[in-house]
């Protein structure tokens, strides 16, 4: 069961948006939602657990209840981790909206092997969609490709481009640099590029509980040296509010990108906020 504090006005002002564009609203942690001109509304990563206290400890509101999504054409899942991949946050909007979850193989693994999916919510087999690098999805107004991801945590992440006349957003799910994103960055033209950014912490072992360093996130240099490999006209860092420990400041990353050509312009957002590509 999700609780939040804000109320329906979040999915409200969703469904009552009409963008000359790609509207983007931040959902905090790696969670995005986008909406086109023409209405089609897609999720991605949305995730509204408060964590797994005292090792990851939820530090922004949950900004909605899932229950009160009533407009999604589909829900994007990059990897297979709880704040990527979560019944009680994605298999409400599914059952709600009857909209598909496209996902990689692991992931899709980890929604139907949870009961709680079919039996609380009543998602139907055939709502899930299994994707793989190189796969193109169209999805109303956009064309969603999904790309690599290089993200050492986990078993197979994916990235996603979604192209819409107006323009391009990419988001990375929680990778960090990889050769390959040159490519990418030749062959999208990519005004909007999410990624996810945060600081080293100790955390509690899962095992002993003893504290225990980790990287989870993009450092100020990593998330520079992916915004340039990809070449983004506009970085949006993502994720560096969630966890206590591993939050960042991200109004740093203008020192590190003032002396590059990508990215041309760094978009800070907090959770709630909007930003349109037009």
């Amino acid at each position: 069961m999700v609780h939040s504090d804000w109320d329906d006005w979040l999915p409200a002002v969703v469904a009552d948006a009409d963008p000359d564009g790609v509207a983007v609203w931040y959902l905090g942690c790696n969670g995005f939602v986008l909406k086109g001109s023409g209405g089609t509304t897609l999720f991605v990563d949305p995730y509204l657990g408060t964590g797994d206290p005292p090792r990851t400890v939820r530090m922004i509101p949950v900004p909605f209840d899932p229950r009160d999504v009533t407009e999604a054409d589909a829900v994007f899942a990059t990897h297979e981790h709880t704040d990527h991949v979560h019944g009680p946050s994605q298999a409400p909007i599914l059952a709600e909206t009857d909209c598909p979850l496209y996902a990689p193989d692991d992931s899709v693994a980890v929604a139907r092997d949870d009961e709680e999916w079919h039996d609380r919510y009543a998602v139907a087999a055939d709502q899930y969609r299994e994707v793989a690098e190189g796969d193109t999805i169209e999805v109303g107004e956009f064309t969603v490709h999904v790309e690599v991801a290089h993200d050492p945590d986990a078993t197979h992440p994916v990235s996603y481009v979604f192209e819409h006349d107006a323009g391009t957003v990419f988001h990375g799910g929680d990778t960090k640099p990889t050769e390959d994103f040159d490519r990418v960055g030749d062959e999208y033209d990519i005004d909007l590029g999410i990624l996810a950014f945060g600081s080293v912490g100790q955390l509690p072992d899962k095992e002993t509980g003893e504290p225990t360093l980790k990287r989870w996130y993009n450092d100020e240099n990593q998330i520079i040296e992916c915004a340039r490999a990809l070449q983004v006209d506009r970085l949006l860092p993502s994720h560096w509010d969630m966890w206590k420990g591993m939050t960042a400041d991200p109004t740093a990353l203008y020192h590190h990108a003032r002396s590059f050509e990508y990215p041309e312009r760094l978009d800070v957002v907090e959770i709630g906020d909007r930003v349109d590509v037009e």
